[in-house]
Parts: structure tokens; C-alpha cells; sequence
């Protein structure tokens, strides 16, 4: 089976400070660009079929309160960091054109870097993006080829497109347009005899992002030759699932290669165990929305919601993510998501809910964010998990029920198992904040996705500035002020989350009753400087049921657990950060009842968002010992149908899943089935 190990050109998990660097080399540093002013959405061209959202360029959206401090975090610990202690994207990276790591670490970290350098305003964190940025631009090939000379892979490179795509709207850099142009005729030249292949055949959609971007801006026919020439290479995603092959977990040795399947694969499926494998899937969610700007298939562009449904059905978990240790596993919520898997659902889901305007969409990528990104990091984000799981009862050197990944899949570290997800983790929080407002195909503004922030864009050739007051998800008040700089008209959307009982909504402190289409309110008014919205979302705790009958628990858009006393032991030391298991103190297995309904009790919002130490709201529920479950290879149980309970009645506080990092998501249920 090929693997991304096969494909890394130096060791992996060594740690390089930067200071420890050889002499000579250093780097230069960089001149930092002006930043762009706010700049209007660009709609597609014809033929491209017409979107009902329009992403707002990057930098337009700024992480204000809570969100921002989750993004101060991130600076702080490995994602402004990683270059200082972790040599693949070191000072030696071949992406600064030097002799190390050359294939997709550092386009990941820079995909990820450049946005959080923006948002936060860092010059520190630009230049060192900007580093990077600058190798490609400037060492392109007289025949187009950018990147490393050692590597030829398509695949590393339709990562840097998308970091050179965001960095183009941060600062107009007017090296990019010719620079990408000159590769996509390369691109173009070369595809027919040198065809897409492995990850490159995987993830055909990630490149097609950047090709439609560029062909937006330049309306370069020969854009849409390179377009249907990556769909025609590409893996078929929607013949994998209109005939959905794997219902239980998967272990590669066993897969059967099917007529149908093997249909799925322009090569022939030299390496089937791909299109079961877990980050493929996430990537490929946005497969056929993409290609539906093309095709103007009203299928391909709601085929991910579709693509979602079945994963619920065969691999979906609590957290709002399909579980892949390595590949699709099932859904037992012992089981395991790998984070890069996280991060590219969210991104695929980001640029689908764009295409296809699925308020549900937005739904899922709220419980996915706010649930299963940071459930996988400690408080400093200095380490991450490669593997998070729903009942996580210990983190530590063991099989686990892992149907590819290894031993230390679970433990908290620098590059635990693998390092793809250390250097590819970067871009879950940046580009979550870029896709929290969009355009609308209108000529209006929509809010997408809650969080607090401040956006600035142009609606109708008018600056607009909008500021989202909120500590949203853990509360569901949201306050939006209107600041145009004079007076203009146009929609205003507000997403109403499918969770919701009720949804009361003000302006300028006036009840307003409004139609609802899609999953979204509208108002349609001339704005002025002043205006404010203010929204309430009732809500009500509720039990879900999941697999084996066992019940998790909600509240809006958050998942609760319950936390199990940690015991951080200290595996090893690494460079600036350390690898760490995990060790339970206190019992964790419960069974749980849905009736009374769950008390919900609030707290103020700390520094630390995410934290088991100041958790901003908890649940209360009852429960009772389960005695007869128990772990096996470090992890608990599959969750029991039925399992023997004894003792008295508990009160359980659960918090929000991304706090406590030994964790019980999914509880047997204390009622009996009939």
C-alpha cells in the first residue's frame, strides 16, 4: 500500500531549533507587503455557473473576542512556532529552497500560518509565511514548474496554490497572477503525459479551487481545458458513492476491488486502500461542488450532502466528524478521526456551503468546530493528538481499536504517529474565521457562521464594516452592528441554525417577523451607520440518540462529555514541546438517562475557551456505574446495547467535548428498549 511516509524525502520528528542552524543557514529577512484594502467579492464568470454565496476575501474577516484569543493560543504555541522546533518546516525546509522536507509540510503549515499571520496582524508570523511565499514566487522554473527542484508531485503544490491564492487577496501581490498562470500552462502541457496519480488522482478537487480562483480573475479559457482535464484524471468521487462499498470499518488488507469500484479509479485502483482512506474522504467532500461550477450539474452541487449522510450512516461519531484511524472505521465512538481529516472536512464543507448555500452545512461545520477541532489539543496548543476519540477514557502506547494507525496515535505531542496533521492542523481556526460572513449572489451579506469578529467588505460600492458581538457557541445571543460609511440597500442574511426552537429577532431594538427560506432569515432594508441586530436562539438540552443505542448529549451547537480526571505523564522531550500520555483517575463508566431534561448552568467565558478548567457552561444529567465495561488496548469498549448497572442514582457534570481531554461523549442509555 503506498503511503505518505513513501513520499517524505527527510526523518520524521527530529526537532531543529532555529537558533541550533548550521552557519549559513540563515535566511534573509523578508520586506512585508502593504495589505490590501477591503476589496469586493468576485463572482464567478460565465460559463461558471452562479453560486448563491461568495466567499469574502481572505483577510476581510478579523477573530474578535473569544475567537480571537483561540487564535492567540494557536500563535503562541505550535502555530507560530513549529518553524523553531520541528525540522520540517525548519530553516532547512526544501520550500525555502534548501535540503530539507520537500514535499507537503511546509505548503501546510503555510496554508494554515499565512491566514493566522493576517488576522492577528503579526508582522512576526508574516514574515515568516512570507519566507515561504517568496521561495515559490521567485524560483519558478522557465517551463512553470514551482517548489522544490528534488520533487516533481503534483500533489504538494496544489497546497502552495491555495496558500498563494489567500496571500494574493491579503496584499496584491502582483507576482502571483503570472506566476500561477505560467504553471497552469504547465499544468496543461504536461497532465497528458504525466497524469495525475496517488494523492495528486486523490485530491484533483484542492487543485481545481485554485485553477477556477485564477480563472475568475483573468478569464483565461485555456483555465477551463486545465479544469476538465483534472476532472477527467481525477478520482470519481460521486461513483464511490452512489455505489457505497464500505458500510463497516475498514482494514485495507481486506478490501475487495470491485468492478464498481475499480471504475472509481482512472488508473485502475493500483492502491484501492485510497479511497477508503480518512483525509481523502474530508478532501473530497467538496469534490463534486467544485466541479459543479463547471459542469452545472444541480446534482454535483448537492452531492456533498449527500457524500455526508452516508458517512453518518456507516462512520459518523458525536463529535460531528466520521471516524478514520487512517480509514474508515465505524461508528463506534471508541473509534478514532484523525485531525488532518478534521481540518479538510471543515475547509471542504467551508467552500461547499459557498456553492451550494446548505444552511445545514453550516450547521455541521459549527459542530465540528466548535466540538472536534479543539478536542484534539491541550489548553497551550503546543501539543495535538493525531487521533481524537468520542469515549476517550486514556492516551497512551497501545493497539487501540485502530483499523490502520499505530500505537501512538492517541498520545498528545508534537507529531504523534505521523506528522502530516503537525503541519497541516494550522489552517482549521484561520480559515473557519475567513468563512464566518459571505457575499451573497445578490449583492448582500450573510452571516454563515457564528463567532465574534469584524468584517469589512464592499456591498454596492460602499465600505461596510460589520461587528458580530457574541460568545456564541457557548451562548446564543448574538449582537451585529451596521456600519456603512453612507447610507446603502441591500439583503442581509441571518442563518437559522437547524437546533434552534425559536429565533427572536430585533432591529434597532423592534421585534422583526420574518419570512425564513432555506434556513435563513432575511432583511432587505437601506442600512446606515448605527443600525444593530440583535438575535436570540432558544434552546433546549437534548439527548441524541447514536450507535447501540447509546445517547450523547447537546446544546446548540456544542457537544457535551463527561470529563475523567487526567494524569498528564511525560513520554519524552521534544525540542520546544514534549510527547505526553494521559492516564484516567477517576471512573468513567457510566450509563446515562435523557429524562430530566439536562440542566444547563453558565459560567463566564475564560481566556482559555476550551478548557476543563474554566468550562463557560456545563450540563448536569443522571447516570449510574456501568461495572461490567471496560478498556481494552487503551481504550474503552465498544459502547454496551445493555450493560449491567449498580448503585444509587449520580448527578454527572458534563462539559463542552473540546475541554476535558479524557472524556465519555457517548453514554449507554439508562432506559431500556422495548
Amino acid at each position: 500500500m503506498t503511503t505518505r511516509r513513501a513520499f517524505i524525502c527527510s526523518s520524521i520528528g527530529g526537532a531543529l531549533a532555529i537558533s541550533a542552524a548550521p552557519a549559513g543557514a540563515e535566511i534573509a529577512t523578508p520586506s512585508l507587503p502593504s495589505p490590501s484594502p477591503p476589496q469586493a467579492p468576485i463572482a464567478n464568470r460565465a460559463p461558471l455557473s452562479r453560486q448563491p454565496l461568495i466567499g469574502l476575501p481572505t483577510g476581510a474577516i478579523k477573530p474578535a473576542g473569544w475567537l480571537r484569543r483561540q487564535l492567540e493560543i494557536q500563535a503562541h504555541g505550535l502555530g507560530g512556532h513549529l518553524d523553531e522546533t520541528w525540522e520540517d518546516v525548519g530553516p532547512h525546509s526544501g520550500w525555502l529552497g534548501l535540503d530539507g522536507e520537500a514535499w507537503e509540510r511546509g505548503p501546510y503549515f503555510i496554508d494554515g500560518l499565512l491566514p493566522l499571520a493576517w488576522q492577528l496582524d503579526d508582522d512576526v508570523l508574516k514574515r515568516k509565511a512570507q519566507r515561504f511565499i517568496d521561495f515559490t514566487l521567485d524560483s519558478q522554473r522557465p517551463n512553470g514548474l514551482i517548489g522544490p527542484k528534488g520533487s516533481d508531485d503534483w500533489w504538494p503544490r496544489m497546497v502552495i496554490l491555495k496558500a498563494l491564492t489567500q496571500y494574493h487577496e491579503l496584499t496584491d501581490d502582483p507576482r502571483v497572477i503570472p506566476v500561477m498562470r505560467k504553471y497552469f500552462q504547465y499544468q496543461l502541457d504536461t497532465l497528458p503525459s504525466r497524469p495525475l496519480r496517488d494523492w495528486g488522482m486523490m485530491r484533483w478537487q484542492d487543485n481545481l479551487v485554485s485553477v477556477l480562483w485564477l480563472y475568475n480573475r483573468t478569464g483565461d479559457a485555456k483555465l477551463l481545458e486545465l479544469a476538465a482535464l483534472l476532472q477527467k484524471q481525477g478520482y470519481r468521487w460521486r461513483d464511490l458513492f452512489s455505489d457505497f462499498p464500505f458500510t463497516n470499518p475498514v482494514y485495507p488488507s481486506a478490501i475487495t476491488v470491485t468492478a464498481a469500484l475499480r471504475a472509481t479509479d482512472p488508473t485502475g485502483m493500483p492502491d484501492p486502500a485510497q479511497s477508503a482512506h480518512g483525509v481523502n474522504h474530508g478532501m473530497g467532500l467538496k469534490a463534486a461542488a467544485v466541479w459543479s461550477l463547471v459542469s452545472n450539474d444541480p446534482q454535483d452541487r448537492e452531492f456533498a450532502i449527500k457524500q455526508l449522510a452516508i458517512l453518518d450512516e456507516y462512520h459518523g461519531l458525536p463529535n460531528g466528524m466520521f471516524s478514520c484511524s487512517e480509514f474508515l472505521a465505524g461508528r463506534s465512538p471508541s473509534q478514532g478521526s484523525e485531525l488532518c481529516t478534521v481540518v479538510e472536512t471543515l475547509y471542504s464543507l467551508e467552500y461547499a456551503l459557498a456553492v451550494t448555500g446548505s444552511a445545514l452545512l453550516a450547521d455541521r461545520i459549527e459542530k465540528i468546530a466548535y466540538n472536534a477541532l479543539p478536542g484534539t489539543f491541550d489548553d497551550t496548543m503546543w501539543t495535538h493528538q493525531y487521533l481524537q476519540q468520542p469515549n476517550q477514557v486514556k492516551c497512551s502506547v497501545s493497539t487501540g481499536p485502530w483499523v490502520g494507525d499505530g500505537p501512538e496515535s492517541n498520545l498528545f505531542g508534537l507529531d504523534p504517529n505521523f506528522g502530516c496533521c503537525t503541519a497541516n492542523f494550522h489552517q482549521g481556526w484561520p480559515k473557519l474565521t475567513s468563512s464566518l460572513w459571505m457575499a451573497s449572489a445578490n449583492g448582500g451579506l450573510t452571516a454563515t457562521v457564528y463567532a465574534p469578529c469584524e468584517v469589512k467588505t464592499i456591498v454596492s460600492g460602499v465600505g461596510v464594516t460589520i461587528r458580530e458581538d457574541t460568545d456564541y457557541p457557548f451562548r446564543h445571543h448574538i449582537g451585529i452592528a451596521v456600519e456603512p460609511e453612507s447610507p446603502v440597500t441591500f439583503e442581509l442574511s441571518l442563518r437559522i441554525p437547524a437546533w434552534t426552537q425559536a429565533a427572536d429577532i430585533k432591529l434597532n431594538g423592534s421585534p422583526l417577523h420574518l419570512p425564513q427560506s432555506g434556513g435563513y432569515a432575511r432583511i432587505s432594508r437601506e442600512w446606515k451607520a448605527g443600525d444593530s441586530i440583535d438575535i436570540n436562539f432558544a434552546s433546549t438540552p437534548r439527548a441524541v440518540e447514536g450507535h447501540n443505542g447509546s445517547i450523547s448529549f447537546e446544546d446548540g451547537p456544542l457537544v457535551f462529555a463527561l470529563p475523567i480526571e487526567e494524569e498528564w505523564r511525560k513520554l519524552r522531550v521534544q525540542g520546544l514541546t514534549a510527547d505526553w500520555e494521559i492516564y484516567p483517575k477517576s471512573d468513567w463508566a457510566f450509563a446515562a438517562s435523557a429524562h430530566p431534561v439536562p440542566k444547563r448552568v453558565e459560567r463566564n467565558v475564560g481566556d482559555i475557551p476550551f478548557s476543563r478548567r474554566t468550562p463557560p457552561v456545563l450540563l448536569v444529567i443522571e447516570g449510574q456505574p456501568v461495572p461490567d465495561w471496560a478498556q481494552q488496548n487503551g481504550s474503552a469498549m465498544d459502547v454496551p446495547v445493555a450493560g449491567k448497572r449498580a448503585g444509587t442514582l449520580e448527578k454527572l457534570v458534563l462539559m463542552p467535548y473540546g475541554a476535558p481531554k479524557l472524556r465519555l461523549t457517548s453514554f449507554p442509555s439508562m432506559e431500556q428498549k422495548t
